[in-house]
């Protein structure tokens, strides 16, 4: 159910990579505390059931289909959610591209940079750029972008992944610096290993992995879905007032070794 007094009680949130994982687990949750969610992500049919199940519980959900490469498909996600819900309020920019192949650089297939820094790079650069003008004209807004544990170091991840997320914390931290002044606070998840689909895969190709991932963090565990979305939900929620340009690390203690 709703919370009417939730941490995001009256807001509008749109929802990059909403189709699972962590940003499944964020719609649910922010649904939960109150927000009306637009849900994005390119897999309509696991959008829709997701939306359907959160409109059944009695929040308030909608979808919007697209690839956060694409300029075009962002903007139409943004407007959508003027359009369902009156506002853009926060948005928790969440998704991300690593591939699967564990390979060393000179290795790589050259699509799998292309796609990694479409997804997280301009996917990221895609969503600030329409999402920033709506909250301009509001007069404020949060926004969330996912990084990684990879944007703090070098974690073992492809080498296109630990670039294109160090890139993403670097956006966050300039954009943040620009937009202060409007009351617009933009900051980052630095997220350790999580329970994702992204993550399951890997482990699959490479089972080795499961121990690898988290062998650095001081807790031996991934994370679950839902851990990485509730400090999504603090940082969009107004409880987080005084906090922007950060680089906020859920990783387990990773990146305090």
């Amino acid at each position: 159910m709703t919370d009417t007094n939730g941490m995001l009680a009256g807001k509008a949130v749109m929802i990059t990579g909403a189709s699972s994982g962590i940003g499944e687990a964020a719609a649910r949750l922010f649904a939960a505390e109150g927000a009306a969610v637009l849900l994005m992500a390119r897999r309509k049919d696991t959008l829709e059931q997701l939306a359907q199940e959160i409109n059944e519980s009695g929040g308030r959900a909608a979808v919007s289909v697209g690839d956060v490469a694409n300029a075009a498909d962002v903007r139409r996600a943004v407007d959508a959610t003027r359009e369902h819900f009156g506002a853009l309020d926060a948005a928790f920019n969440n998704a991300g591209y690593a591939g699967s192949q564990m390979l060393p650089l000179h290795e790589l297939d050259q699509d799998v940079f292309e796609r990694t820094m479409d997804v997280n790079v301009r996917g990221t650069w895609n969503c600030l750029r329409s999402q920033i003008p709506v909250m301009l004209e509001a007069g404020k807004g949060a926004i969330v972008n996912t990084a990684s544990t990879a944007a703090m170091v070098a974690t073992g991840a492809p080498v296109p992944y630990v670039a294109a997320k160090h890139a993403v914390l670097g956006m966050t931290r300039a954009a943040a610096a620009e937009y202060a002044a409007h009351d617009i606070r933009i900051n980052t998840l630095v997220v350790g290993t999580t329970r994702t689909e992204m993550i399951s895969h890997a482990v699959e190709a490479h089972p080795e992995l499961e121990q690898a991932f988290v062998a650095r963090q001081m807790q031996k565990r991934m994370a679950d879905p839902v851990e990485i979305a509730q400090a999504a939900l603090w940082l969009c929620s107004d409880r987080a007032s005084f906090a922007t340009g950060t680089a906020l690390a859920v990783d387990g203690g990773l990146t305090s070794n």
